[in-house]
């Protein structure tokens, strides 16, 4: 039996594994594992099997993913999310759907510092859910607004998953991390938006609330979300200028939420440091698995030929390389109706990335893209695990449907975002390509 036909053998059987509930990072282990063997005998794959488990684990770039993750649950025990949220109902709470858009730039900037998409889903269910209801919002509208808002911790840096996708591919961190700060900003403003065209359009979906507060009260507020900002944007300014590798970047951000959250709360045993750092090993241990299990896959793939029958069929297909482009990202909405979006990175990359640079687009752009693409899985169904995550966070006040049925206007806005990436390049590339 050739490797072209196991490797595709290997895929299906991936596939199938998938399907029938099988954990993601067992199946793209065990099926790579058992590829390998298949193809170079079992000395051979053992041998691999031990360089790629001793390379990731040894790695300098891997300790970045469990400093970005202690960071965002310093930032979840500190109450960051609650702050965030309150000062920009200040602001914002008067116009209508103030609520909703408050949650999407709340989430932006608490999402910027925990890294999570599930994570700051969750806060803001429980911080801002109750708030929309209670003031008349349909539950379609408050719902979705939250969810999709949760895809934005992923876009602005630091990001863990933009780490995954630079280990994965082998591209600059730094210059990944730098890249969707202005896509993150200008995604954000995009949601905010969507919600204020849909409530236009139907204005029951927000009735106008009115919310009593001094010009005094919005400034002041701003304490709340100053020191959080300044955290962020330390982070952002020191890998722009060099000052720090995005490993160093990762402890200052852990230090400083930290002693942030230590300040507001006037106490170190409100952190729950036991339970903080039990879950950022065990999120980092999954991340981890995930990670190993995806290089043992893409070994896999290549030593099979699959990668490059795949790779030279999509190149040399006689259509403009946008042509190619749609297919990937239909490819990957597809997909990401079925499975997270680390998973999601693991099993696509080895496929996709190589066809993308043989095409001739920048590693760091299609980082960005590709990321935005399975934040926006992360909310389509049938899976769309932020979806779940409202809803389960919501203790009943709406139903899985709820959520689903006011996806529609963001999902367009994530569209509408990957269009301005193709168009405009420059948003994620600016930034990486002046940094020092």
């Amino acid at each position: 039996m050739s490797g072209l036909v196991i490797g595709f053998l290997g895929i299906a059987s991936l596939f199938a594994g998938i399907l029938l509930g099988v954990n993601v990072m067992v199946a793209l282990g065990l099926v790579g594992a058992v590829g390998l063997a298949s193809i170079v005998g079992i000395h051979g794959a053992t041998t691999m099997l031990s360089t790629v488990f001793f390379d990731t684990t040894h790695s300098f770039h891997f300790s970045v993913i469990p400093l970005f993750l202690l960071m965002g649950f310093f930032a979840m025990r500190a109450g960051l999310g609650a702050d965030m949220f309150e000062a920009a109902t200040k602001w914002l709470g008067n116009i209508r759907g103030g609520l909703a858009i408050s949650s999407t730039i709340g989430a932006a900037a608490f999402g910027a510092a925990s890294g999570s998409s599930v994570g700051t889903a969750t806060v803001f269910t429980k911080i801002a859910l109750p708030e929309m209801l209670d003031r008349g919002y349909a539950k379609s509208l408050a719902a979705s607004s939250i969810a999709i808002a949760g895809t934005l911790a992923v876009m602005i840096p630091p990001s863990a998953l933009v780490v995954v996708y630079g280990i994965l591919t082998d591209s600059s961190i730094g210059g990944l991390l730098i890249a969707g700060a202005i896509p993150g900003v200008v995604f954000a403003a995009l949601l905010c938006l969507a919600t204020y065209l849909t409530v236009l359009r139907d204005p029951e979906l927000a009735p106008v609330t009115r919310i009593e507060v001094s010009w005094q009260e919005r400034f002041y507020s701003l304490r709340l979300a100053g020191p959080l900002l300044l955290i962020i944007a330390c982070i952002v300014t020191g890998l722009y200028i060099g000052v720090f590798t995005p490993t160093e970047a990762g402890a200052v951000g852990a230090m400083l939420t930290m002693l942030l959250a230590v300040a507001r709360h006037r106490s170190i045993a409100a952190l729950e440091l036991r339970k903080t750092l039990v879950d950022t090993v065990k999120t980092s241990g999954m991340i981890f698995a995930i990670i190993i299990s995806a290089l043992i896959f893409s070994k896999f793939l290549a030593l099979s030929g699959v990668a490059n029958t795949v790779g030279g069929f999509l190149v040399g297909l006689d259509v403009n390389r946008w042509v190619v482009v749609a297919l990937i990202v239909v490819l990957y909405l597809l997909l990401g109706m079925m499975m997270d979006a680390p998973a999601l990175l693991a099993i696509t990359l080895p496929i996709t990335h190589p066809v993308m640079m043989q095409l001739g687009f920048d590693p760091i752009w299609f980082g960005v893209f590709v990321v935005l693409l399975v934040e926006i899985g992360a909310v389509t169904p049938p899976v769309g695990i932020n979806c779940f995550v409202v809803q389960a966070a919501s203790e009943g006040r709406v139903q899985l449907e709820d959520v689903f049925k006011g996806l529609i206007p963001y999902v367009l806005a994530g569209l509408v975002m990957l269009v301005l990436l193709c168009l405009f390049p420059e948003l994620a590339l600016f930034l990486p390509q002046t940094m020092k």
